[in-house]
């Protein structure tokens, strides 16, 4: 087999033929032109190529991009599944350089936002970390420093429970970087009982949900052709109870503690997730940004479950047989690297793979009332003036 900077082709011994699709699968593999991360060429002083492999200190002929050749798509969702519900976050990223790129992680401090971030910056990403604490940010850039010391990790202030707060997010960023290559939406809430942010709303639906939508129109501008959105759902979003006749703001965003479920919030809120990334691919489909929502792992032990002594111990219960962080966080890292999803938008992915998440979160109408929805709950609260009624007018 012969490696270019384009394809491959593969040599039978048998036959003492030569082909360009593999034998087993029939298709082309093709190679990028750059090195794997880490990997560097050389020549010797006799004019041998020979590579080197600086992260484990080795040297060989054999050019490392043929471990990382990919098949050729016949369409944009031709791909096949290469990691499952054991692969680690930092696998997926095996042999990735992520140099130039400008990541916002929300929720960055802790959990699978935490490992999400990490991962993407000791690749080499640019990421930003978008939380509301920002001592305990500035001690987890710290650990990715202690592995990585020059790796490029950056504060932005960031309180989901207060639009304001987005609008100003989003215009320090702007302020600071010209581009974003990924946006994922990882923070969350879980387990609270009934709570009304500043803004009036419920919590756990403007957290998980609207001010979430309302940071990923507001840094629209700065996400161009190939950029993509990962926003963090989850399975719960099955249990829902919202629908096309039920949907309502007071069914989002209840006023007041009768008949609240907590469990049923998050639900409802997660569905919430889908559903606007359903939406968001349909309207930036031709201008090829890639939106794909994920589950990211059962129970996953991080500090989602920190409101209710109950849920703690039920976590803590279930640890042993649940993924770890690294595990949970490998889906976010699938969805915002790899490159066969290129052109793929849309989709519900588990475990590193494509799976298809209930009918109610396939439902376009569903989807579109709650993008309605959700505009006119930002509108009452942002004042209409400057960038921020141009995000909301969308």
């Amino acid at each position: 087999m012969y490696i270019g900077y384009i394809t491959v082709f593969f040599f039978s011994h048998a036959t003492k033929g030569t082909q360009w699709t593999h034998p087993r699968t029939g298709k082309k593999k093709v190679v990028s032109g750059d090195l794997p991360f880490g990997w560097e060429k050389c020549v010797s002083e006799d004019g041998k190529v020979f590579y080197v492999d600086h992260a484990n200190r080795r040297t060989t002929y054999s050019d490392p991009r043929l471990a990382f050749a990919t098949e050729e798509k016949e369409h944009a969702q031709d791909f096949r599944q290469r990691f499952d519900g054991s692969t680690m976050a930092l696998q997926v990223l095996h042999g990735r350089d992520l140099a130039g790129k400008v990541a916002v992680v929300t929720g960055s401090n802790t959990g699978i936002g935490f490992e999400t971030a990490r991962s993407l910056a000791l690749h080499g990403c640019i990421v930003v970390f978008a939380c509301r604490d920002l001592n305990r940010t500035r001690a987890a850039i710290g650990k990715i420093k202690e592995e990585r010391p020059n790796a490029t990790c950056d504060i932005i202030e960031l309180d989901l429970a207060r639009l304001h707060s987005v609008t100003k997010f989003a215009a320090n960023f702007k302020l600071r970087y010209k581009k974003l290559d990924i946006l994922v939406l990882n923070a969350g809430v879980f387990g609270l009982p009934f709570t009304v942010t500043p803004d009036g709303y419920e919590t756990t639906f403007q957290v998980n949900h609207l001010s979430h939508m309302y940071l990923t129109l507001l840094v629209e501008p700065l996400l161009g052709q190939g950029s993509r959105v990962v926003i963090v759902s989850s399975e719960s979003h099955r249990f829902a109870n919202l629908s096309s006749t039920t949907l309502s703001q007071t069914a989002l965003s209840p006023t007041s503690a009768t008949h609240f479920w907590s469990m049923m919030a998050y639900n409802n809120s997660k569905l919430c997730n889908i559903l606007f990334g359903l939406e968001l691919a349909r309207m930036w489909e031709e201008r090829d940004i890639i939106v794909n929502t994920l589950h990211p792992g059962n129970m996953v032990s991080s500090n989602l479950n920190r409101n209710w002594w109950f849920y703690r111990l039920v976590f803590a219960i279930v640890r042993p047989f649940t993924k770890s962080l690294q595990q949970a966080a490998s889906t976010t890292v699938y969805c915002a690297t790899a490159p066969e999803l290129e052109g793929a938008t849309g989709l519900y992915f588990n475990n590193c793979c494509r799976c298809e998440p209930s009918k109610a979160a396939q439902d376009p109408e569903l989807a579109q009332v709650l993008w309605q929805l959700s505009m006119s709950m930002i509108q009452a609260v942002i004042s209409p003036d400057g960038e921020c009624t141009a995000a909301v007018d969308i």
